[in-house]
């Protein structure tokens, strides 16, 4: 009988898709172990473009935008045998490329793709699959501009699933209508970045059809990736964008730009309405209450490009919602999971149990396996119920005068004063227990046994200024030598020679990638969280409310998440300073900042099970490392 079962499946699939009158010819879609077969020929497959009509003129030129659509699917697929879709769209086809290799998209005479970046094409079609490669609205060759996470991008990325499912209209190069006649309407969105972000974004519309996204290092809030707190990382970072990804002449979406710069809020660093439209939460275009799809979350802790609150937010807003789904948190900088090491056919074979679950109906028990995959060392994983660890607790850090940090509030009247004046990382952190003008450090003694944060710390400070307001800084380090994942360095992976294969070849197109090793690096201190605001912006991100001088006031934020051991024998530290210039484009604003220590703490979601009670106060000052380098990773750009 367990023979006749994989057979009994893929009769149950073609009969759902194929009607008697029109059925397929040759292979239909088949399974065996819970897996769809690659029983169709990538080298055979349909390959063709179409421009799917939006519902916007974002370039003002009188007519509605098209999007650019290059499909691969399989030769049998058809009104007899209809086949679901994976959707990649992309701002990078023609500009910086996709993936770690930098691929681009390569036309044959007909203007039809011939290599189609990243290896979904070459694994999913021969499984049964159709795989879209668009261009974003405003890039390579779709029609617009492009609006950084606004209407344009957005809107554009709606309309192919609304086309997927017969509610929009498309045309081929010689203007005739071009239906999808060949899919079953169930469409998925995936990719990492800006690719990621639009996969978020469609979602958040709530588009009928989009039945799963798996955003890979993708934006939730573009507030969040521009701004913490009312800190700014970037001025005039929107219209940057804009005009690096449109290779068309500047002249043409200039008067965009221009209008990005003017409603952006950099004055202030308020959250302002131009950022609601950008945001995919609680947002004005979408937000999570219309989320119909499913989601599977990748990113890692150490992403200091699209920062890990816009995975953590947006993941606790589905689970406030119930919906289905499944997450990776490692520790690399801004790296897609095909190439964490170890872990490239684990990916591979776990997006296809995804996607076989999600758009074939394919009953293979990826839901009730556990939800979260995490990272606990550099070459480590964790299979976990949830993420954070279910587990965690909230335990409140204290910081006293004499530079501890521990369970004890510190005395009343006790404080620490230093000035806001814009520091790099490594001085902030360097030879602590040496008294520094602009940060104050307390420090645990060395940790009885190791110690595990999982989850979003929370900085609660009670502070005192002599101006009316001042940005500050918040850091969890971990001190004591060790061999660490360095992050820092080729975001933390090296390219090797060497390849590996997944899915199918053309002499145009292959399928095999160069494998990667995981970059680790001794070093004596890790910063582990970092956290930023705007004091004038504690009680609101919109309505901004200067601190009266001499005036004692609660500032109270999250800093980005992680989940981080702290090894037995390391010490804890907090860091508290003003502005942070390694991940702000903002000078200090001078202001003298009294910290009122009995008032103040860091409440760490520390795994349960650590006797923490037993977390030593130290009695002599620690006097940490002198100042010692912490390469910064790639800022200025590395979205893609």
């Amino acid at each position: 009988m367990s023979q006749l079962r994989p057979a009994l499946v893929a009769v149950a699939l073609t009969l759902a898709i194929a009607t008697p009158a029109e059925a397929a010819t040759g292979p239909v879609v088949t399974v065996e172990n819970g897996r769809t077969q690659p029983v169709f020929s990538y080298a055979d497959a349909v390959r063709e473009h179409v421009y799917v009509e939006s519902s916007l003129d974002s370039d003002a030129d009188g007519r509605l935008d098209r999007v650019r659509v290059d499909v691969i699917r399989p030769k049998e697929s058809g009104p007899g045998l209809k086949v679901p879709v994976i959707i990649d769209e992309s701002p990078y086809y023609d500009n910086s490329g996709r993936g770690n290799e930098g691929e681009r998209k390569v036309y044959d005479a007909a203007g039809n793709v011939t290599r189609f970046p990243l290896f979904y094409d070459n694994y999913f079609v021969p499984r049964g699959y159709a795989v879209l490669n668009v261009d974003m609205l405003g890039t390579t060759k779709s029609d617009g501009c492009p609006d950084i996470g606004g209407k344009a991008d957005v809107l554009g990325g709606k309309a192919v699933i609304d086309w997927l499912n017969g509610r929009a209209k498309a045309f081929r190069a010689d203007g005739s209508p071009a239906v999808a006649d060949w899919t079953t309407g169930k469409a998925a969105m995936i990719g990492k970045s800006y690719d990621g972000t639009l996969a978020n974004a469609v979602a958040a519309t709530g588009v009928e059809g989009l039945e799963t996204i798996v955003p890979i290092a993708a934006i939730s809030s573009w507030y969040k990736y521009q701004r913490s707190n009312g800190v700014i990382y970037n001025y005039d970072y929107a219209s940057w964008l804009a005009n690096y990804i449109d290779t068309d002449p500047e002249a043409k979406c200039q008067a965009v730009r221009d209008r990005m710069d003017a409603e952006d809020g950099d004055a202030t660093g308020d959250y302002n309405p131009f950022w609601a439209e950008r945001d995919y939460i609680s947002g004005l275009l979408g937000d999570v209450s219309k989320v119909r799809a499913s989601v599977f979350v990748v990113h890692t802790g150490n992403d200091l490009n699209v920062k890990p609150d816009n995975f953590s937010t947006w993941w606790q807003a589905l689970a406030k919602r119930n919906v289905p789904r499944k997450i990776w948190v490692g520790q690399y900088h801004h790296v897609d999971p095909f190439d964490f090491e170890g872990r490239r056919g684990v990916w591979v074979d776990t997006l296809h149990r995804w996607f076989d679950h999600e758009l074939h109906g394919v009953r293979n028990g990826i839901m009730t396996e556990p939800r979260a995959d995490v990272q606990v060392g550099p070459t480590q994983w964790i299979r976990q119920r949830d993420w954070p660890a279910p587990f965690a607790a909230e335990v409140a850090l204290r910081p006293a005068a004499d530079g501890s940090l521990g369970l004890k509030r510190a005395a009343t009247g006790a404080t620490a004063t230093f000035a806001d004046v814009a520091m790099e990382e490594e001085d902030m952190i360097a030879d602590v227990g040496t008294a520094k003008p602009g940060r104050v450090a307390f420090t645990t003694g060395p940790l009885p046994l190791s110690l595990r944060l999982s989850g979003t710390p929370t900085a609660d400070l009670r502070v005192k200024l002599d101006k009316p307001t001042a940005n500050l800084t918040a850091l969890l380090v971990d001190f004591g030598d060790a061999t660490r994942l360095d992050w820092r360095r080729g975001q933390g992976i090296t390219t090797l020679t060497e390849e590996d294969c997944h899915g199918e070849s053309t002499a145009a197109d292959d399928a095999c990638y160069r494998k990667v090793v995981t970059n680790v690096a001794d070093r004596p201190a890790e910063i582990v969280a970092r956290g930023w605001i705007d004091v004038q912006n504690r009680s609101s991100l919109s309505s901004p409310s200067p601190l009266p001088a001499g005036t004692y006031g609660t500032v109270r934020w999250q800093t980005l998440p992680h989940d981080y051991t702290f090894a037995k024998g390391h010490r804890l530290a907090l860091v508290i300073a003003g502005t942070d210039a390694d991940y702000s484009s903002e000078q200090g604003t001078g202001a003298n900042v009294t910290l009122d220590l009995a008032a103040s703490n860091v409440s760490v979601p520390f795994v349960l099970g650590t006797p923490l009670a037993d977390v030593p106060k130290d009695r002599t000052t620690f006097r940490g490392p002198e100042r010692f380098e912490l390469p910064e990773p790639e800022r200025e750009f590395s979205f893609f």
